[in-house]
């Protein structure tokens, strides 16, 4: 897909209300879970995420919210989608216009608040997805639209589920 298209298909995404279209746990090794529903906690992130394993983990990137039409269309589709490693794929514009740091999402029964910390690709993005992708994530417009998804911490817990809305509520930055 050609880089305009791309970023025009992001564009359409929701702005207020969307749906979680994907659940990824990390594991030790590389290694992904999907399941249909997860618990979010304050302390813990995601259960059964290797997040909460990290003896240092930083709670200001408990949960990573990816949109789900920029990596379904990078990886070609739904089977490659696990690969980038984002617990939430959601389909919800991310742009920074949109979702600023300090707005809430309300997912399932789970609030999260976007963090100000920056998510961008690395080399293991770019191994999976290629150079091309990762060079468009981290320009100047892929920041922007956070393409490469936005980093949160759990301020309710509570269970999400496959296509729960996703409720963008005001920033409380």
């Amino acid at each position: 897909m050609d880089p305009q298209a791309l970023l025009d298909l992001v564009r359409a995404s929701p702005k207020d209300m969307g749906v979680l279209k994907l659940i990824v746990l990390r594991l030790p090794n590389e290694q992904r879970q999907m399941p249909p529903q997860a618990i979010l906690s304050a302390e813990r992130g995601v259960a059964g995420d290797r997040w909460s394993l990290k003896t240092t983990a930083d709670p200001l990137k408990q949960v990573s919210v990816m949109n789900s039409r920029f990596l379904e269309a990078i990886a070609g589709g739904s089977e490659r989608m696990d690969l980038a490693g984002d617990n939430l794929i959601v389909d919800l514009d991310l742009h920074k216009d949109n979702v600023p740091p300090g707005t809430r999402l309300r997912i399932g029964e789970a609030v999260l608040e976007v963090t100000d910390v920056p998510h961008t690709g690395c080399s293991k993005f770019e191994r999976r997805y290629g150079k091309a992708v990762l060079d468009l994530t981290n320009g100047p417009e892929g920041l922007a639209m956070h393409l490469r998804g936005v980093l949160a911490r759990v301020i309710h817990g509570g269970e999400v589920r496959l296509g729960d809305t996703v409720h963008k509520e005001a920033s409380h930055a």
